[in-house]
This record gives C-alpha cells, sequence and structure tokens, in this order.
C-alpha cells in the first residue's frame, strides 16, 4: 500500500506512507508466480501481517484506490474489517480508459501508453506504478486521471436486480452489462447491474420491455463508493 496526498483537481502532492509485508501462503509458491514476482517459499516461511499495523495505515485514508477493486475490496474485508467502514474507488473500472485512447486497462498497457517501462509486479512496485499514471496528464487536455476517479467516486449508482428473469434471456442481460450474483452473499440470486441515476430510466424500459416484457418495479439500491466493490456476484 502506498498512502498519498492531493487535491480535489486530482493532483497528487506528496506519497507519505508506504506498507509492504509478506505472508507464508497455505501451499507452496509455484515456481511460475516466482518467476513473475521473485518471491519464493523460503523468503515467506514464517512471515504473517500485523493487521494492527495494517489497520493504523489505513486509518487516515478518505478513500482506497484498487487496480479491481472487485477482487481487492473482498479479499482485505476478509483480512480486516476495517477495510469494510472506507470508500473505494476502481481505477480499472471507473476511468474510460477507453475514451483517452488507451488500448486497454492492464496497468502494463497504461505505464506503457504513458512512455514508461514497468517491470514490476511486485505490489508496491505496482502501486507506485499506478500512481505515475494517476498523475499523467491526459490527451487533449483532459485533465487528470486521479480526477476522473474521484468525480466518479463521489457519484452515487443504482444497483438494479432482475429477479425472476427469463433463463433465455441470460446471455442478452449479459451483453448488456448485467452480472450474476448466486445468493451467497445474502444479497438475491440473480442477474444485476449499476448505472448513474440519470440512467435508471432508460434500464428500467430495457427491463420492461425486453425481458419481462411487463410492467414491473425492480429492486433497486443506491450504492456509494463505501458500498460498492463488495462482494456482490
Amino acid at each position: 500500500m502506498v498512502a498519498f496526498t492531493y487535491h480535489e483537481s486530482g493532483l497528487i502532492s506528496d506519497v507519505i506512507g508506504v506498507f509492504s509485508a509478506l505472508r507464508e501462503p497455505s501451499v507452496p509458491i509455484s515456481p511460475e508466480i516466482t518467476r513473475l514476482t521473485g518471491i519464493t517459499t523460503e523468503m515467506v516461511a514464517g512471515q504473517s501481517l500485523d493487521l494492527a499495523a495494517v489497520e493504523r495505515f489505513i486509518a487516515p485514508a478518505h478513500l482506497i484506490i484498487a487496480h479491481n477493486a472487485c477482487f481487492d475490496r473482498p479479499f482485505c474485508e476478509r483480512l480486516t474489517r476495517e477495510f469494510g467502514v472506507k470508500a473505494w474507488t476502481c481505477s480499472v473500472s471507473e476511468i474510460p480508459w477507453a475514451h483517452f485512447g488507451f488500448e486497454g486497462s492492464k496497468l502494463g498497457y497504461l505505464v506503457g501508453q504513458c512512455g514508461w517501462f514497468h517491470q514490476g509486479h511486485r505490489a508496491v512496485d505496482d502501486c507506485h506504478a499506478l500512481l505515475e499514471v494517476l498523475a499523467a496528464p491526459l490527451p487533449d487536455h483532459a485533465g487528470l486521471p486521479l480526477g476522473h476517479l474521484l468525480a466518479a467516486a463521489k457519484k452515487p449508482l443504482l444497483r438494479i436486480w432482475a429477479e425472476g428473469s427469463p433463463f433465455d434471456l441470460k446471455d442478452a442481460l449479459k451483453k448488456r452489462g448485467y452480472r450474476w450474483n448466486d445468493g451467497t452473499d445474502g444479497q438475491p440470486k440473480s442477474w444485476w447491474i449499476e448505472v448513474e441515476e440519470q440512467a435508471y430510466e432508460a434500464e428500467l424500459t430495457f427491463l420492461q420491455r425486453d425481458v419481462y416484457r411487463r410492467a414491473i418495479e425492480p429492486l433497486t439500491q443506491k450504492i456509494t463508493a463505501f458500498e460498492r466493490f463488495r462482494a456482490a456476484g
């Protein structure tokens, strides 16, 4: 983890802290992972995370940025519940990289198209690389990536559940961006999507016209950065 200060415009000020630690896994580290990260089974032997130190490190944070928050947030919340009370944002899905001319949202693509070379894959190295990307001005005077990320984090979304939708329309729902939730997390066993508030009427029209073929009022939840990217599918 890397802690930093920033302005509301997206201008990054200073790196004020770095946290890095290893933990011994329950299985040996494979040669493939060692080639990728440089971490060996011997390096992690007997290592464990100081969760109290983790909690102290994130306590001052107003926002947690992850480059794939759908994976990282549930994983972090299993370590300590303190991650669960923080606002989260995702630098993969909440910045429209393609709109700004980037060929992909993987960190390697972003770093390369910013004109840099990065051979990281150790967590802190990747954090620093992402910080450089977030600070790099976008083409055509489109501002700073971090500025767009902060704006996205402030916007509430509406999570719409297509409960009881016909099975034969699953491909249509998936194509439109719906995701499947298996119900094991206490949420509905259903397809769902998150949209901005101004897109709600269009989504409701799609469900009524193309999915249910009747008037419905789907279960809808307001989702802020405090709830976003939790394990809901």
